[in-house]
């Protein structure tokens, strides 16, 4: 009977323990250093800019541990997006630059990554290539900037940052539907 209960309390323990796949941040740390969202997060429409197009509203975030908040966009076909990215760490852009480079389908990123790093900060790691759709400039920590474009046609499009070393983690799809 002793063992009975002993077992039951550690199972008890155990499935607690183990709880839900709920992720909370660590102490001290900010919600925007959590592992990136894997679903589709985009903020709604937010009227025309004229009758055939929708101004879409965009916020990713890129952290002090070579993160994006976000690993997929989602925005309608011929719609204007505005995106602003914001770098919530503290590192300066020299040691831990993050930008949002929206690029061609069919680019080879390792080939595009290794042009990046030739172009230098000095170009924000933005290389001459037509492979590039659109791209925000670097920034460090606790900056931010906004970019407008108007949504490629229909189809799935890679996003990077460019700063060396980074596209290997900081990397998700805007969907364009």
């Amino acid at each position: 009977m002793k063992y009975t209960w002993i077992m039951i309390t550690s199972v008890a323990l155990f499935a607690i323990g183990c709880g839900g796949n709920e992720q909370k941040p660590a102490p001290g740390t900010s919600q925007s250093e959590e592992a990136p969202k894997h679903e589709a997060v985009a903020d709604e429409p937010t009227g025309s800019t004229n009758e055939d197009k929708q101004e879409v509203i965009l916020h990713l975030e890129g952290n002090d541990q070579m993160q994006y908040d976000k690993l997929e966009l989602k925005v309608p076909a011929n719609s204007t997006v505005t995106l602003t990215l914001a770098h919530t760490g503290k590192m300066a852009k020299e040691a831990m630059g993050h930008n949002f480079v929206l690029l061609k389908p069919g680019t080879d990123i390792p080939a595009f990554a290794t042009k990046a790093i030739e172009a230098g900060i000095d170009k924000d790691y933005i290389p001459e290539s037509d492979a590039i759709i659109t791209h925000t400039k670097l920034l460090g920590g606790g900056e931010e900037t906004t970019i407008t474009f108007d949504a490629p046609a229909k189809g799935t499009y890679d996003y990077i940052c460019s700063f060396p070393g980074h596209y290997g983690t900081m990397h998700g799809k805007l969907i364009v539907e």
